[in-house]
C-alpha cells in the first residue's frame, strides 16, 4: 500500500469538510441551547433519545449515561432536570417494573423542529439534486465516518 502525507489524500478534502459540519452543526446545538436554557449536554440527551426511539431501542437512565459518558449520579441530575423542563418523562416498564424508561415528550419534539426544522428542509432540498447512487455512496461515507470516531472515542 502506498503511504501518502495526510494532506496528499485524495480524501482529506472530505475530511475538512466533514469537520467544517461538525463544527456548524455544535454551534448550532450551542445556540439552540442557550435560547432554552438548556445545557450542551441537555441537547446531546434528547438527540441520544430520539434516536434510540427511532432505532427501536429501549432509552433507558444507564444507555442513556453510557452513551453521554455520564456516572449515574450525572444522569440522575440531567433527567431530573430534562424532566423539570417537561422534555421527557419517565416511566416503567410494563415488561419489567424494575427497569425505567425514558421518552421524549412532544414539547421537545416540537421545540427541536420549530429551530432545526429550516436545517433539516435545507438538508432534504440538497438532497434532491443527488442521484440515488450518490447518496448511497454519502451515506456509506458518513457511515464509516461514525464508526471510525465512535471506534477512536471508546479507545
Amino acid at each position: 500500500m502506498e503511504t501518502r502525507e495526510p494532506d496528499q489524500h485524495p480524501a482529506m478534502g472530505l475530511v475538512h469538510l466533514l469537520r467544517a459540519v461538525t463544527v456548524e452543526f455544535d454551534q448550532l446545538g450551542a445556540e439552540f441551547a442557550a435560547r432554552n436554557g438548556l445545557h450542551p449536554t441537555d441537547l446531546r440527551a434528547l438527540i441520544q433519545l430520539l434516536d434510540a426511539e427511532r432505532a427501536g431501542v429501549a432509552a433507558t437512565p444507564g444507555r442513556l449515561g453510557e452513551r453521554l459518558g455520564l456516572n449515574s449520579a450525572g444522569t440522575t441530575a440531567l433527567i431530573d432536570r430534562l424532566e423539570r423542563l417537561g422534555l421527557i418523562r419517565r416511566e416503567r416498564d410494563t415488561a419489567d417494573r424494575r427497569r425505567v424508561l425514558l421518552t421524549v415528550e412532544e414539547k421537545a419534539v416540537t421545540l427541536g423542529w420549530s429551530f432545526f426544522g429550516p436545517v433539516i428542509g435545507g438538508l432534504l432540498t440538497a438532497a434532491e439534486g443527488f442521484e440515488p447512487a450518490e447518496l448511497d455512496a454519502v451515506r456509506r461515507f458518513l457511515t464509516a465516518a461514525v464508526a471510525v470516531v465512535g471506534g477512536v472515542r471508546e479507545g
